[in-house]
């Protein structure tokens, strides 16, 4: 594929920094080498000598003097060797992408370590964007991805979804604007990516299925555009098998996919990654260089240490332990939202993810309702405006979360809905 129609001028122009590249350098290097060059502090003076983290099921993650010493220290921008080695053959044996053998110049696969998914995604988007750029994408969605992309100027185009995600017929329809003819002579106005949360997305709880994304990529091969695959609800699928992801499928290297240990490990670590075509994200690690340098090398040990500790099986149990504690709580969500909510609103039971996307009846725009009355009902859930492309758009919908309420809490909270919603009607 040609990356250079997709990376704006900005990121063309990125060249790597010499010093960060010095680092990785020291970094390889033998003990006898005598390094003048660095300019990272000494270790030594460092108050921080030695950790010990105790994790559920009795064992611990010790962190002695010599590796806390790295811990400290500045690191690769692009990840730890060690954390990167276990993502690349983490995401080869789970996705099996076929670009994992491609060359470079293919768009061979290429992990790096980001602060979360978040700083990924926003480094993907002003990789990409040049004002005046068509996007895709299915709105309603995560209100943060709304906000990263207004400022860059870009033309949002609303692909239409239900329950199962985005509806491919409605995607060609939207993409039959532009001819054969744009696409041989790749148009400016051609849009240049679809963005998607395929699993449990944020804030409709909807997943996209297979044969979906079959017929998505196909799509995405006749007009040449890139899918931004945000994924960090995938290891929060209720039900095995996983769906494939756009990933597995990426035949051409022009999947960019996001994953995050927020959900599963810790929200507060800031660790998420992205995985592409390498040229796309060599651009990032450029971006990454200039701006936090790189992810806390001290929580990328953490986590590394903790991956190795338990190995791909031990970490697919603990998934595993996840995924059922937060079934459970949709489960209850479900039960309080049928005894309260049945005759007053309609919803979907999600398949993946943390939240129930509930449309109220005979209430054109919930912003008000939750805004002003609902907190004095003592009762609180996300107006659904807010993950409108336009948020002042009226919503009749709420998203609640069944992530950290009991469920004596979710029947108390729905039963305080149901008040509200009664004495709105």
């Amino acid at each position: 594929m040609n990356y250079s129609r997709f990376i704006t001028t900005v990121s063309a122009a990125r060249k790597a920094s010499p010093i960060r590249l010095l680092t990785e350098l020291m970094q390889k290097s033998p003990p006898s080498l005598i390094s003048l060059a660095g300019g990272a502090p000494n270790p030594n003076v460092f108050p921080f000598k030695r950790a010990t983290v105790a994790i559920g099921h009795g064992s611990a993650v010790e962190i002695g003097e010599d590796l806390m010493k790295r811990a400290l220290q500045y690191s690769a921008s692009a990840g730890i060797p060690e954390l990167l080695s276990w993502l690349k053959d983490f995401q080869r044996n789970l996705h099996n992408p076929p670009t994992a053998n491609y060359s470079p110049e293919e768009g061979q696969m290429e992990v790096c370590v980001t602060t979360g998914s978040q700083e990924g995604l926003c480094k993907v988007f002003e990789m990409l964007i040049n004002p005046g750029d068509n996007i895709l994408l299915d709105a309603p969605t995560y209100s943060g991805t709304l906000a990263a992309l207004r400022p860059l100027g870009c033309n949002i185009i609303n692909v239409p979804s239900d329950q199962h995600g985005i509806i491919p017929k409605a995607l060609k329809e939207i993409l039959s604007t532009w001819s054969s003819e744009d696409v041989k002579n790749r148009s400016h106005h051609l849009p240049k990516f679809l963005y998607t949360i395929p699993n449990g997305c944020n804030p409709t709880g909807n997943s996209l299925t297979t044969e979906r994304k079959k017929e998505i990529y196909q799509l995405a091969r006749k007009y040449d555009f890139l899918i931004i695959e945000d994924d960090p609800y995938y290891f929060l699928q209720f039900e095995k098998p996983w769906a494939p992801t756009f990933l597995s499928m990426d035949v051409d290297g022009r999947v960019i996919r996001t994953d995050s240990f927020s959900k599963i490990l810790s929200s507060g670590l800031r660790i998420g990654f992205l995985t592409g075509p390498k040229p796309l994200i060599d651009r990032v690690i450029l971006h990454i260089q200039v701006s936090t340098m790189h992810t806390s090398t001290f929580t990328q040990i953490m986590i590394s240490q903790l991956l190795q500790q338990w190995g791909e099986k031990g970490f697919l149990e603990h998934i595993d332990r996840v995924v059922e504690f937060y079934r459970t709580q949709r489960d209850a969500m479900l039960i309080a939202a049928d005894k309260w909510l049945k005759d007053l609103a309609e919803w979907y039971p999600p398949a993946a993810g943390m939240f129930l996307w509930i449309k109220i009846k005979g209430v054109s725009d919930t912003q008000q309702l939750i805004m002003e009355k609902a907190l004095q009902k003592e009762v609180l859930l996300v107006p659904g405006g807010a993950f409108n492309i336009n948020s002042s758009e009226p919503s009749s919908y709420v998203r609640a979360s069944f992530s950290l309420s009991s469920p004596a809490q979710m029947d108390l909270a729905f039963k305080r809905l149901a008040d509200l919603i009664k004495e709105a009607s």
